[in-house]
């Protein structure tokens, strides 16, 4: 068993008894608790509605579905993400285009992203890597500029904001992980922000078959006959995982204070290590701090994920260059060197451990082993 965890929820016992009292209710698919919990979400968010799905996954692929991207259309995205992202646009029918990211964070590149826009574009699906966001507000100017789509994925930044913009409040559509390691988790789902009532409703529908009515609708009161007023998947949250995400929406702002806490002493002690880098957090933004990532020279990193490993730190890489990656690389002929800075990223990184739960004793544990095999 490792010393440091890599990852502990913060799960209190009145969230598992939420779930446990739905369990022992009647509805346990999308009902009165997952309305409950999209209204709250969207609140929180600031923005207009929230659509629960069963993963960030899902909600990229059915807003692409909603905008009506697909066959001939290319999304431009970035390499330097978990591999959902780019696989949702092929789902879709589409082409994910790659662009290079900004050495200093691992976000899309802005610069690049305008340059590779051309007539079959038609959205840029930005990733918000480890909680800092990407610059939505020029994103958005081109966006403007061009006719296209801002699709968020906002896996790592629920409590994020730049430049006074939160995730959900400029992207057309924004999606959230609520996966087990996520800051909101109810180990497996996802939600949709979206400020447009057309989108909103196109989604519910998606996510539900293209069924006119949810099971709430056809259960609550007097039946009532539904149609099918579209192609639809299966994709939506359920009342158990509502149940989960509601009560821990009040600390959302407690636990970023203490990953904040802890993130800043990781960077006071490995900014005094010459082989050791990590991503800068902005002016102007407030980071999620989903993931604290280090880079360490790539002829090394192996052998320190190893080290740190052996010292009973748990460690995770996020991410290898998706364009790297066999299937893409076979589809698509990537090479290295297609994209260096992602690459370089890619080849560096090891992500350490950084939970609200995570002792001071234990975060004392990280800083010694990382400092004693990659200082």
């Amino acid at each position: 068993m490792a010393k440091v965890e890599f990852y502990r929820h913060a799960l209190k016992e009145e969230d598992i008894a939420a779930a446990a009292e739905v369990l022992r209710g009647i509805f346990l698919t999308t009902g009165p608790k997952t309305a409950k919990f999209e209204q709250a979400f969207a609140e929180y968010l600031g923005v207009n509605h929230v659509v629960g799905v069963m993963s960030c996954t899902a909600g990229l692929f059915l807003s692409l579905e909603a905008l009506g991207i697909g066959p001939g259309d290319e999304v431009i995205t970035t390499p330097m993400t978990f591999i959902a992202t780019a696989n949702t646009i092929l789902h879709a029918g589409a082409k994910p285009v790659f662009v290079d990211v900004e050495p200093e964070t691992g976000n899309i590149d802005v610069a690049r992203v305008a340059a590779a826009i051309n007539g079959r574009t038609k959205a840029i699906m930005p990733v918000h890597l480890y909680g800092l966001m990407a610059d939505v507000r020029k994103l958005d100017e081109l966006c403007k500029k061009h006719n296209l789509f801002m699709i968020e994925d906002a896996a790592h930044a629920t409590e994020a904001a730049r430049d006074g913009a939160r995730p959900g409040v400029l992207g057309h559509t924004s999606c959230f992980s609520f996966y087990a390691t996520k800051n909101l988790t109810c180990g497996e789902g996802g939600a949709v922000a979206t400020n447009d009532p057309e989108l909103n409703d196109k989604l519910r529908w998606l996510r539900q078959h293209g069924m006119s009515k949810s099971a709430a609708d056809r259960y609550t009161g007097t039946y009532q006959h539904w149609d099918m007023i579209g192609l639809g998947f299966k994709a939506n949250l359920t009342d158990v995982q509502a149940a989960l995400l509601l009560g821990q929406l009040p600390r959302l702002a407690a636990q970023l204070k203490r990953r904040e806490e802890v993130a800043q002493r990781y960077e006071q002690a490995f900014c005094k290590l010459q082989n050791v880098r990590f991503p800068r957090v902005v002016p102007g933004a407030v980071s999620a701090r989903h993931l604290f990532t280090i880079w360490v020279p790539p002829a090394r990193r192996d052998e320190i994920l190893v080290a740190l490993q052996t010292r009973g730190i748990g460690v995770a890489v996020n991410y290898r260059a998706i364009h790297l990656l066999s299937y893409y690389r076979q589809q698509f002929g990537f090479k290295p060197g297609d994209f260096p800075i992602a690459e370089r990223i890619g080849d560096s990184t090891i992500t350490l451990p950084l939970y609200p739960g995570i002792s001071d004793e234990a975060v004392d544990e990280v800083i010694s082993a990382v400092s004693e095999v990659a200082g």
